[in-house]
Parts: C-alpha cells; sequence; structure tokens
C-alpha cells in the first residue's frame, strides 16, 4: 500500500493523461471515478453537480478539453464551451464538495516570437482560440474553486488520440513523406511524465499553478528528426517547413517553451529529459506493436 488517494474523479478518462493516469495508480491506495464524453458531458452543469453530489470525490483531475487547434479557430463556441465551460462546471461542484481540482491547461496560452521561456509568474497571452479557452478554463478554476491545482503542459503524446509523435510515427511506417515547422518551438513531454508530476503534486498536497514539461526544448522539425533518428528510418524524407506554409492564413505560437519554475522552488521532482521520455515512449510503441502483429500472425495461423 502506498499514498491513500481517497477518492478521485478523472474526467476525460479516455485521453493520453487520463488513461495513464489510471495505469499508475494502484487500485488498493484509491476509489476511482472515470468518465468521458459518452459517460458525462462536462459542459452540462446539471449532470455534473448530479455525478459530482453522488460519488464526493476528494480530487477532481479535469483531462478533458477540445485540443485541436484548427478546429477550435473553425468552432469557438464549441471551444469555449468544452475547455471554458466544462472547467467552470467541475471547479463549482468541487467548491460544493470541498474538494480539490486539477486542471490540465496549456502552452498555448503563452505567445511570443522571442526566444525567451514562460515561468508560472508571467501573464499569459493566448493569440489562438484554444489557447483563450484555456485560459478562460483556468480563470474559472481559479475564481471558483478554492482548493485547485492548474498544471500547464506542453506538446503531450501518449498512446491514445492523435498527437505529433504518433503521426510521425505511423507516416514513417508508411515511407510518406513528412513535413514538419522549423520556426515552432515547444517542450514534448510524454504523458508518463506529466502524469507522474501529477500525482507528486497531489500526494504533496501542492496547490496554485504549476508548469509540467520536460527538460529541454525543440522545434517541430528537430522532434520529428529524433523520432526519426530512434525509429531508424532516416531514410524517410523530412521537410522543414514555416508555420504559415503549414496552415496558410492562420498564425499559431511560434516560442512557447515553459519553464518550472515552481516545481523546482517547491523541490517536486521534475519530468525527464524530452530526447529521454520520448526513447522511452518509442520503444514502448514498437514493442506493443510487433507484439500486437505477432499475435494477429498466431490468430491466422501464420
Amino acid at each position: 500500500m502506498g499514498y491513500d488517494y481517497g477518492k478521485i474523479w478523472v474526467a476525460g478518462a479516455a485521453g493520453r493523461v487520463g488513461t495513464m493516469i489510471r495505469n499508475m495508480l494502484d487500485m488498493r491506495d484509491v476509489e476511482l471515478f472515470e468518465t468521458d464524453i459518452e459517460d458525462l458531458d462536462i459542459t452540462c452543469a446539471g449532470d455534473v453537480n448530479l455525478f459530482g453530489s453522488r460519488n464526493r470525490p476528494n480530487t477532481i483531475i479535469n483531462c478533458a478539453g477540445m485540443t485541436d487547434v484548427q478546429a477550435c479557430e473553425g468552432n469557438v463556441e464549441e471551444a469555449y464551451k468544452v475547455n471554458a465551460l466544462g472547467a467552470r462546471n467541475l471547479s463549482a461542484i468541487a467548491r460544493k464538495i470541498d474538494a480539490r481540482i486539477i486542471q490540465i491547461s496549456t502552452d498555448d496560452i503563452f505567445w511570443d516570437t522571442n526566444e525567451q521561456s514562460h515561468h508560472e509568474f508571467d501573464t499569459p497571452n493566448p493569440r489562438t482560440v484554444y489557447g483563450k479557452s484555456k485560459l478562460a478554463g483556468e480563470n474559472f478554476v481559479k475564481e471558483l474553486a478554492p482548493k485547485h491545482l492548474i498544471i500547464r503542459s506542453s506538446w503531450v503524446y501518449g498512446a491514445e488520440g492523435s498527437n505529433f509523435v504518433n503521426s510521425i510515427i505511423e507516416q514513417a511506417g508508411k515511407g510518406m513523406r513528412i513535413e514538419a515547422a522549423v520556426d515552432d518551438f515547444a517542450c514534448p513531454t510524454s504523458a508518463k511524465e506529466l502524469s507522474r508530476v501529477i500525482l507528486r503534486l497531489i500526494q504533496a498536497e501542492q496547490e496554485g499553478i504549476y508548469h509540467a514539461v520536460c527538460a529541454g526544448h525543440c522545434s517541430r522539425y528537430a522532434l520529428a528528426q529524433e523520432i526519426l533518428r530512434l525509429l531508424g528510418r532516416e531514410e524517410v524524407e523530412l521537410v522543414p517547413i514555416k508555420m504559415g506554409g503549414r496552415q496558410p492564413g492562420f498564425e499559431g505560437p511560434e516560442y512557447t517553451v515553459l519553464d518550472n519554475m515552481m516545481l523546482r522552488m517547491c523541490g517536486i521532482q521534475q519530468p525527464s529529459g524530452w530526447k529521454e521520455a520520448l526513447r522511452e515512449y518509442v520503444a514502448d510503441y514498437v514493442s506493443d506493436y510487433s507484439t500486437a502483429n505477432e499475435n494477429k500472425r498466431k490468430e491466422r495461423g501464420m
């Protein structure tokens, strides 16, 4: 037996972070409630209030969100509904039942063309609808929930859902020509490393705003290069592009490198380096893929 987490409700449990948190928890140490859009819509205040009042978790982790940047640009109201209103509803029930809410946020609340990292005390200045809606969610959490943790991360990847790392791996497997931006910089962070930090912060009973990213930073292009190297597929054509060339007419963040200042000051163990975390993830990904193919061959009697 380890740390007694009590009752934890993970909203958006089917995503990469929610799934990883479940995998890391020892069920002897926690009573876990998991919901996703099929089970409970966090944008419906009545449903959120009913579920929270019935189950009374002491910790609510909001992993739910509309994260596709271009989709947010094309559907502003839906982006705010999920990323801001959903956070508001979870914060309201957290206050009602005296629970702590943990809101997963993003580096997109910052935007800068200068090569300067952003710590927790810097003033956000989002330029995308995604970043603005996530910042609105943060503000609801701070305003409504007396006990809260806001954890910002960046370029989070994991086995579940679509993300840049999985996309590069899949394209490389098909021998496809790959394009990656040379002018978009952040800190690639694995869902495993982020989840470890979340659990450490719960155990340390921390509150406030924390950045949690893997050490170091790179461009999308450099990240794709490293993935191809780890896969042994460096012969795959990798084409450097500019952000504007990838998404005509769309201004996205260019330099959103986060600094884990609060983790350092509070003596909380930080995530590993981005290359180390990526190496572990790619090795697991390849191993799982090979195992799945082997099982298929056995099923076919090959």
